[in-house]
Order: C-alpha cells, then structure tokens, then sequence
C-alpha cells in the first residue's frame, strides 16, 4: 500500500455557490474560499485515514448545470467568470451540462457520479469527497465503497431567507464519514479554522452576492 492518501474532490457546483452566497450575503463572514477548504479536507481526511502517512488531493472537479445566455444579467457573467479563475487557480477541473432554456438544473449529478467513479475504476483515487447533499448520491457512494473507494461527504446546513440548506440523512448513513462545515462556527475552539475559510469576494462577485441573488439556476 503507497504511503500517500490519494483524495478525489467532486463538487455539486450550484450547492457550493449557493453556500457561498450564504456566508457573504446573510452571515457576513466572507467569501468561502478553495485553496483553504481544500487544506480543511485534507486535514478531516488525515484524522480519518490514519493508516496513510500522507493524505493529498490528488483531483477535484466541479459540476454545474450551463443555462443559455438569454437567461444570464452582465453582472452574473461576470461573477460566473471570477468563480471560474477562482476554480483554475485551485486546480479544480469545471465541467459543465447543458440546460435546457428555462428549466431546471438536471444530469448534473449524473455527471458527477460518472466522473468520480471513472477515477474510482480507473485506480486514481482512495477517498472521494462529495461536497452536496443531494440524497440522489447515495447509489454512487455505495457504488464506490464497492469498488474499495472510501467515501466521505462535507455538507452545510443554513436557513436563510432565499433558501435553507440540508443533507439528506440517507446519503450521510452511506458514506463512511461526514463532516458539516458550518459546525465549525459553533465551537471556541475551531471557530477560528472555520473563519480561516473565508476572504474577500471580487467586486462584482460581491454586488451580485450582497443583493441575495444566486448566480445558478437550481
């Protein structure tokens, strides 16, 4: 067995931006951040595979529904275009699905599955990290902890005018393990990790943020 702890990060894209919007626009904290909330990964994951010397993300991709351009304001082009850089400088591959015209957010989370257990068949991951809690993930976990692939998801959990956030406890009771990431907040002695995974958004990110509207469709 190699000494490094190869983790594959998938995120459901339009539950992260969301969070993101969450944190800046209603809790004021800032904008969540990749580079720390990978290192925050990183770290559960070193405390949960021990027997690894080394736990690095070795892939991270991100999964999101594209709606035409009719449907999208400048000023939500433009925050789409600072999450994008944001997402190449952290490494993160961006995959798109297509959408129909006016409906809703649909396959994203077929193509995510696809993703993480191609890397999973393909020998390149020991751990996977679903960032969502979209109950319809629950077969893929178990596909992948069939397949020798361990498998944990971090979630938020926030009520919010524009939109509460939950997990679904089915897709926590099949993961191995799970982590809330808001619950962070909630103790003196890791407030101040969870304040670390914050900075300040571009200035149109921040407009858009700050005026409660969400930059993906759902």
């Amino acid at each position: 067995m190699s000494n490094l702890c190869r983790i594959g990060v998938f995120y459901d894209g339009s539950y992260f931006a969301y969070a993101q919007s969450h944190y800046y626009a209603v809790q004021r904290v800032g904008w969540l951040s990749f580079p720390p909330f990978h290192r925050l990964i990183e770290q559960f994951i070193s405390r949960k595979e021990q027997r690894y010397a080394m736990h690095r993300i070795v892939y991270a991709s991100w999964h999101q529904g594209l709606f035409p351009s009719s449907q999208t304001t400048e000023k939500q082009f433009q925050v789409e275009r600072n999450r994008h850089i944001d997402l190449m400088h952290a490494g993160i591959e961006v995959k798109y699905t297509p959408m129909a015209p006016n409906g809703h957010e649909k396959g994203v989370d077929v193509a995510l599955a696809i993703d993480a257990m191609e890397k999973a068949l393909e020998g390149k991951i020991d751990v996977a990290v679903l960032v969502s809690g979209d109950g319809d993930l629950v077969p893929l976990a178990r596909a992948l902890m069939k397949h020798g692939v361990r498998v944990g998801v971090f979630y938020f959990e926030y009520d919010s005018p524009q939109r509460n956030s939950t997990a679904n406890q089915r897709l926590l009771r099949a993961c191995n393990y799970s982590f809330d990431v808001g619950s962070l907040a909630n103790h003196p002695s890791t407030v101040e990790v969870f304040n670390s995974l914050f900075s300040r958004p571009p200035q149109a990110t921040a407009e858009v943020a700050s005026q409660g509207r969400q930059v993906v469709q759902r």
